[in-house]
């Protein structure tokens, strides 16, 4: 049982604290110690895992460009040596990147030193075995083990290598797309477009200057390619409006055929097209549908709780596919995934709406890059037949509103209040008419109107990780988002324990 302090160190299946002075109030967690004791509880668990001694594992150990990146990582590369590790240091790389050394370089672990989106003081660990991402539940005995000071035995015959790994992941990303467009040029399919990035100066710069202009792309435009731990420009997130308006700015600047955009470690994209119209959240979520369902007719989708009934009806009456809406939460959408395949069902796609995107194709490895070079290669093909991008995502039906808000739980056991109120608010939608329960709904509660009703629906959900009941509510009539509001505002204003 992990006690307070070991406690506020897990984020879902992450590690996260703080790892540089800077902001107010925020001291800093992740010190030398703490990290040194984590990396010895991973090598415990890995030893377990994967059946080696620690002196019979190899491991890589990659970092984004925060500014305590570099000091983590070779304190996690000193306990890995002393224990008896081999280990590749592949220096400034992708989170994704770091899974696939498992594939390529046979690693039986690798150690990713991100805290993905969030600000600069901030910094974690992500782990992978060839099985994936770990679960919570990992995370939790990785954590136990710190918390009991439990270390390895040390051994002779550690080592460290340098390796440039985002070599051979760009050149990997550059033979898929010279092979799927199968341009006349083979090895400059790319040559006649151009194509923007916004790296938001975190990991992702690589794409323009080693997957795209290789490849005869045109990247002029592209901005904030340079890693810079501090990210003056914009939080590197395609959830973040600020960053999207600047990826929407470059394309149509640039008159760019297509802009892509990366959040801080490269596990997350997001795209605009050549109108400067952003691909993201349902769009996103639409267009890898198109993508992943070719050959794979009548597949199963599997998506987080919050996606749209126009992108239901997008996928199961327009592609021929199947939706299944699953938890909040890219772990989830991926277990699930992997669950349904497990049982015979082809899953070709596991998707969150927050950008993270895991193929079947790929590992079911949630790779920003990966879903953005699909997109890519699916551009180019479309160019061969004079068609666009934008007309695989004609038939998408989009709400006229869409809002979310975020109520606070402000009892000391959040989880228990969440799911009080979430019960309490099914068993009153059952005695209201015009309220339809959906019947596939496995988070929260999800509630849809007729027309005079408010014309759409609501999710009511307890957050992942926070003392928040999230609402997401979308209309397809003007006006309707704020009627729903209002049907749920006057239920949680009878509940005790929430602030509204």
């Amino acid at each position: 049982m992990l006690n307070e302090t070991y406690k506020i160190y897990k984020s879902g299946t992450d590690i996260r604290g703080v790892a540089s002075e800077g902001v107010a109030g925020e001291p800093v967690n992740l010190t030398d110690e703490v990290i040194a004791r984590m990396a010895a509880g991973f090598i415990l668990w890995a030893e377990k895992k994967v059946g080696k001694p620690a002196s019979g594992l190899t491991v890589s150990v990659g970092r984004d460009c925060r500014i305590s990146g570099e000091r983590i990582a070779n304190t996690v590369i000193e306990a890995l040596v002393a224990a008896g590790v081999k280990v590749y240091d592949c220096g400034l790389a992708s989170t994704p990147s770091m899974f696939m050394t498992t594939v390529d370089f046979g690693c039986d672990a690798a150690v990713q030193i991100t805290a993905s989106h969030h600000p600069f003081n901030r910094n974690g660990l992500k782990f992978f075995t060839r099985d994936g991402g770990l679960d919570g539940v990992d995370i939790e005995a990785i954590l136990e083990h710190a918390q009991a000071d439990d270390k390895p035995a040390q051994a002779e015959g550690g080592s460290v290598e340098k390796v440039n790994y985002m070599e051979r992941y760009s050149a990997h990303l550059r033979e898929i797309i010279c092979r799927e467009v199968n341009a006349a040029d083979y090895d400059h399919p790319l040559k006649g477009f151009h194509i923007v990035v916004d790296a938001g100066n975190g990991a992702g710069g690589f794409y323009a200057s080693e997957v795209l202009e290789p490849l005869g792309a045109d990247t002029s435009g592209s901005v904030y390619l340079d890693p810079d731990g501090m990210f003056p420009n914009h939080i590197p997130n395609p959830e973040n409006e600020t960053a999207m308006q600047s990826i929407c700015s470059a394309v149509l600047a640039a008159n760019a055929d297509l802009g892509v955009i990366f959040d801080t470690d490269v596990d997350r994209g997001g795209a605009v097209d050549s109108h400067g119209n952003e691909i993201n959240r349902n769009r996103l979520v639409a267009l890898a549908s198109c993508l992943a369902l070719e050959g794979n007719e009548g597949g199963t989708i599997v998506t987080d709780s919050i996606t749209s009934t126009g992108l239901n009806e997008f996928i199961e009456k327009h592609l021929g596919g199947k939706h299944y809406r699953y938890r909040r939460g890219y772990k989830n959408v991926i277990n699930k995934a992997l669950e349904l395949t497990a049982q015979g069902i082809n899953t070709p796609l596991a998707i969150e709406t927050s950008g993270h995107a895991a193929m079947k194709e790929n590992y079911y490895l949630d790779d920003g890059a990966y879903l953005c070079t699909k997109i890519i290669i699916k551009l180019a093909q479309l160019r061969q037949e004079g068609k666009t991008l934008e007309s695989l995502l004609a038939d998408l039906k989009e709400p006229v509103e869409a809002t979310e808000l975020r109520f606070k739980i402000t009892d000391t056991d959040f989880r228990a209040t969440g799911e009080r109120v979430i019960k309490e608010l099914e068993a009153y939608a059952e005695q209201q008419d015009g309220w339809h329960i959906a019947p596939d709904n496995r988070e929260g509660i999800r509630v849809s109107f007729d027309k005079d009703g408010g014309d759409g629906w609501f999710l009511l959900r307890l957050s992942v990780h926070d003392p928040i009941l999230p609402l997401n509510i979308e209309s397809d009539s003007e006006g309707g988002a704020e009627i729903i509001k209002e049907k749920v505002l006057s239920f949680l204003r009878t509940q005790s324990g929430v602030a509204v």
